[in-house]
This record gives structure tokens, C-alpha cells and sequence, in this order.
């Protein structure tokens, strides 16, 4: 297969990074890793050790690639003073005047509960501190666009879910209690939530990559992913599970509880107004580039997501899964 290109991914480690890799190695591309340990050892991914604090690391993996995945993962709890900014403003230097191609996950926290309907022109009004650093952050790489010496798109998804999920509502929440049968439900009664699946993400970047000389210089897309209730969540892990299974609702306030002793879940509670309301992503700009039939059904994905945990429940005497 002739290379579509070089793309380099920064947080190779991370969620987006794991899907983003395997999806461009998959679309035919030749895909540079960044990441201080090359913890999966990625079939066709060329592995680079650095750290995101260095520009120098950063600027020896990307090296030739036409396009960089920028899926650098801070942790929750430390986007603040200055850090999550300052990661950005090295990845731009890294970069330099080379007109070279940034992908960047954006998400819902730069808009108010009022807007609804999200579409990639919805003026941004962020109602927490946590969407006004990440305002900052776009404004950043737009102010980069702007002066010609990089091109940025940036996909805004929901929450991420996915194979091999680890460290997201399905790994921390969801399923912590599924070796007794019982699975839970994110969010309130009747209340949609935008998820992304990370595979159909993954490919979704990968396809504004492969396209990229048509776009402008600074572009925004919304992926819409899966909006969907508690209900139809349960619905589809119910008919994922082996055996009948407990679902219950996650209880919101443990988050808040959970704060006084975790600063991650502290950060967390902050904004669980996202669930509260329904925000829904929507693009038909990015819907027509990426064709009719390309996201993978609602219950097809979770069914990938959740059947990793179904596999650990416990089994009866006869080793067989125990029932709820």
C-alpha cells in the first residue's frame, strides 16, 4: 500500500492516541509515537521516547510528518495554573513556521448549558473556569493559524468509550461492580449525553487528515458520536451482557463525596452540569466528508466496550458466569 503520509502522535499512551495510531496505521499512513515509555508496542507505529515537557523531544518526533496528532493527556486535576496552556504553547513551538497539520480533541466545555445544540459556528461561552482555559487554549492555536505557521483542526467529541477502556466512566464507574453483576448508568432520567466512540474517532481524524489540503487554516468540526439516555445505555449493555445483569444509576452526589479525598473527582463534580443537560454535537460539513454509514452502531460499540468486563464476573462452581 503506497503511504498517505507521515503523521506523528504526541501521547502515543493515552486513549485518543492508541486509537488515533491504530487508525492511521490501518488508513495506510506511516505513524511516529511520542511517549516517555512505549507501553502498547503498536504494530506498525515507529516508536520515539520523549517527554511533552521538552520542545526538542517533541520537535525530533515529529521530524518529517506532515501532520501531528496533538493527543497529549494531562491529568484532570492539574490544567491549571498555567500548565495546559503552556504544554500547547510548546507543542506550537515544536512545530514552528513549518505549515505542517494539528489535530486536536476539543470537547463541550467551552459552551453554556443554554446553547443545546452544538454546531462547530455556537458562540462559546464557557461557564466554568475549566471551559475558560480551554477557550484560552483554541484561541491559542487559532492565534497560530492565523499567523500561517501551522494549519489546526480541531474535532470536539464527547466522552470517550472504546475497547480496552481504562481511566473513563466506563472503567472508573460504570462497570466497577460488574464481578457482582451490577453495571451502572451515567447521567440523569431522560437526559441524552454525547459519547464518542474512540475507533470511530480515531477514523474521523484520519479523515479530515487525508483531506486537509482543501480545509482552511484554523477549522473546527463537531463530531456527533452517539447521543443517547441512561436508558438506551442500559438497553445496550443489558443485551451486551452473557447473563441477565443488575443495572443501576450512578449516584451524581458520590462524585461530589468522592472530591473530599480525590482532587481528580473533586475536579470531576465541577462539571457535572454536562450531564444535567443535554448538549448534543452536531456537523453536517463533517458529516458529509465522512460519508453516510461511517460511525458504528450504538449497540455494536458498546457491546466492544463492555464485553472485557462481562469477562471478568465471576463464575459459579461449575465455571460458569454467575447470574445477577
Amino acid at each position: 500500500m503506497m503511504s498517505k503520509g507521515q503523521v506523528t502522535i504526541l501521547g502515543i499512551n493515552g486513549h485518543i492516541g492508541q486509537a488515533a495510531a491504530k487508525a492511521f496505521v490501518a488508513a495506510g499512513w506511516e505513524v511516529t509515537g511520542m511517549g516517555r515509555s512505549d507501553k502498547h508496542l503498536t504494530p506498525g507505529v515507529r516508536f520515539v521516547r520523549g517527554d511533552s515537557d521538552s520542545v526538542a523531544d517533541m520537535r525530533r518526533a515529529i521530524g518529517g510528518s506532515d501532520v501531528v496528532m496533538n493527543a497529549l493527556n494531562m491529568r484532570y486535576d492539574l490544567w491549571f495554573e498555567g500548565r495546559m496552556e503552556a504544554q500547547m504553547a510548546r507543542v506550537v513551538e515544536a512545530m514552528g513556521a513549518s505549515g505542517k497539520t494539528m489535530l486536536f480533541p476539543g470537547n463541550i466545555y467551552n459552551f453554556a448549558r443554554t446553547e443545546r445544540v452544538l454546531r462547530p459556528e455556537t458562540p462559546q461561552h464557557p461557564e466554568t473556569v475549566r471551559g475558560q482555559l480551554r477557550v484560552r487554549v483554541e484561541s491559542a492555536l487559532e492565534a497560530a493559524a492565523n499567523r500561517g505557521d501551522i494549519q489546526v483542526l480541531i474535532l470536539r467529541a464527547g466522552d470517550f468509550y472504546g475497547p480496552g477502556s481504562s481511566n473513563d466512566w466506563f472503567d472508573l464507574a460504570m462497570m466497577t461492580d460488574v464481578r457482582k453483576g451490577v453495571v451502572h448508568t451515567m447521567g440523569y432520567r431522560g437526559v441524552p449525553h454525547a459519547w464518542a466512540y474512540l475507533p470511530d474517532l480515531a477514523r474521523a481524524f484520519e479523515a479530515l487528515a487525508a483531506v486537509r489540503s482543501s480545509l482552511e487554516g484554523f477549522e473546527r468540526f463537531h463530531f456527533a458520536g452517539h447521543y443517547v439516555t441512561p436508558a438506551q445505555m442500559q438497553a445496550a449493555l443489558e443485551a451486551a451482557a452473557p447473563v441477565p445483569i443488575k443495572v443501576r444509576p450512578f449516584l451524581m452526589p458520590l462524585l461530589v463525596a468522592g472530591g473530599w479525598f480525590s482532587p481528580i473527582l473533586r475536579e470531576t463534580a465541577k462539571m457535572r452540569y454536562i450531564w444535567k443537560t443535554p448538549l448534543q454535537l452536531q456537523d453536517e460539513r463533517l458529516d458529509d466528508i465522512l460519508g453516510e454509514g461511517f460511525a458504528t452502531p450504538f449497540e455494536t460499540a458498546v457491546e466492544a466496550t463492555a464485553m472485557p468486563f462481562f469477562a471478568a464476573m465471576r463464575k459459579d462452581a461449575n465455571g460458569k458466569l454467575a447470574t445477577a
